[in-house]
């Protein structure tokens, strides 16, 4: 009413401003109709939701969120297991290039060149390519973010191509340099930008803050190297320039399972502690148990598997009996189904129980995942993580005169995934390729192998069957067990 009377009276003197009152109080009305979200009331208090940008979000919360991710890793069985299933499903066995100029020579020249540098390309001398694949996944996944650093090897050392890959962790980014430049650019926890919003350098400290030994030689501030030379990897939700691990949105929950996991067994290991209560004991064996000090003299509480315990009044004499809980299993399934949600996983996989499911189910639960993964494959590891170093090598191998021309084509095959009916997913590759609908190259590709390496063997292995008077049986409707008839056979006699 008070509002009314005020629209009223402003009308009169002022008729503009209270039209556009009016107007601005029915889109309020509207807006608070049509968007529960948005509405304000009892059960909305204290839903924060504040309106600042990810960057100033991560820069708060990235290093602790990180640090509690490990933490997770380490200690909780479910964390860990989902950091390695989704590991194991984005680059598995390797996300493996082969060079695609068309000119089949140089083709050949540069995944041969690509062999022997991969196996020796980690700066650490432990891993090959493959092997840093899986690592800079793990840490993407877990720590949200990874950086991999191109090394420049002296044509002495020995390599094949002399250029060598250092993985570095998200820590020795130096995330307290931020500000503006002279030139217009800007800094970003530790990103350098030039004006136009391009990154021209990262600002890498020369050991790990948390190193428990810190070495004197080593800079103790941080030092800029050009953004040509590093990889970022990270998955960007919004307009960012770092990332947060993949399971942000149930840490509390994985911490909370954990904590309820402990109590109930403790509670549990109480219970079975004390078996009996003796009522009515003489009074020389009053007490709980019998008396144990420590080296003080003063008496230690303690609870025994098998306890009996004495106590005043009565002749009898009492055994403990459990609580049972019940619905434990399905509470802890359904704080199962929240946690592997927030890895963005089927439960099936995060926790090995197939109990619910059947063939169909299982399948079309994998459909959803397997297109995650493809996008994480082709949107986040080959473009941010593989076709850098693939530019990197061909560029370097080119200086070092090994390759005749810097800028080599590549194409990425990544691991292929596991058939739930092997003979299903054949049948239906056999058709798509019949119909016309898929080449043999790309049939070859989903199995994560390399299609000129695979058409190569297989010609090798027809003509040496040629040369003995046998070819393989390439018809599906007819399998032997030895896979092979004999050529005189007719295309009749096969059907």
């Amino acid at each position: 009413m008070a509002g009314l009377w005020l629209d009223r009276a402003l009308g009169l003197v002022a008729p503009q401003a209270a039209l556009r009152r009016v107007l601005a109080r029915q889109s309020l009305d509207r807006l608070t109709r049509g968007y529960d979200g948005a509405a304000k009331g009892r059960r909305t208090d204290g839903w924060r939701a504040p309106g600042s940008s990810a960057d100033a979000e991560i820069a708060v919360a990235g290093a602790l969120l990180r640090d509690r991710m490990r933490d997770l890793v380490r200690n909780n069985p479910h964390a860990a297991k989902a950091v390695s299933v989704l590991v194991n499903n984005i680059v598995g066995s390797g996300i493996m290039p082969r060079a695609a100029s068309g000119d089949d020579r140089l083709d050949k020249a540069t995944d041969a060149l690509w062999q022997d540098w991969s196996a020796r390309c980690d700066a650490d001398g432990q891993l090959d390519f493959y092997g840093l694949q899986t690592l800079a996944c793990r840490q993407m996944v877990e720590a949200g973010e990874v950086l991999l650093r191109r090394r420049p090897r002296r044509a002495g050392d020995g390599l094949p191509v002399p250029l060598q890959i250092q993985l570095v962790e998200a820590d020795l980014l130096d995330a307290g340099r931020n500000g503006d430049l002279a030139d217009g650019g800007r800094i970003v926890q530790g990103i350098e930008f030039d004006p136009l919003g391009r990154r021209r350098a990262y600002w890498l400290n020369a050991q790990h803050p948390g190193d428990a030994v810190v070495s004197l030689r080593r800079r103790l501030d941080s030092a800029a190297v050009p953004a040509a030379e590093v990889a970022h990897i990270y998955e960007k939700q919004r307009a960012q320039v770092r990332g947060v691990p993949w399971g942000t949105p149930v840490m509390r929950a994985l911490r909370d399972l954990d904590d309820w996991t402990q109590a109930e067994l403790v509670r549990k290991k109480t219970e079975a502690c004390v078996v009996g209560i003796v009522l009515g004991a003489d009074e020389g064996e009053q007490g709980i148990a019998p008396s144990v000090v420590d080296a003080d003299g003063h008496r230690v509480e303690q609870f025994e598997p098998g306890l009996i315990a004495y106590a005043r009044g009565g002749k009898d004499i009492r055994f403990n009996q459990p609580a049972t809980t019940a619905g434990v299993a399905e509470w802890l399934r359904a704080q199962l189904h929240i946690i592997a949600a927030g890895f963005r996983m089927p439960y099936e996989l995060l926790t090995g129980d197939l109990s619910q499911v059947n063939y169909s189910s299982i399948r079309a639960g994998l459909v959803e995942f397997r297109r995650l993964i493809e996008a994480a494959q082709w949107q986040l590891v080959i473009p941010m993580l593989c076709q850098p170093a693939w530019d990197w090598f061909t560029t370097q191998a080119w200086a070092a005169g090994r390759l005749p021309r810097p800028d080599i084509p590549v194409e990425w095959s990544p691991p292929r995934f596991e058939a739930v009916d092997p003979l299903k997913d054949a049948m239906a590759d056999l058709l798509a390729m019949r119909s016309g609908t898929m080449t043999l190259a790309q049939a070859i590709s989903r199995q994560g192998h390399n299609p000129e390496a695979v058409l190569t063997e297989i010609a090798a292995m027809n003509a040496r069957l040629d040369a003995l008077g046998l070819v393989l049986d390439s018809d599906p409707r007819r399998v032997t067990k030895t896979g092979v008839i004999q050529a005189g056979e007719t295309a009749a006699n096969q059907d």
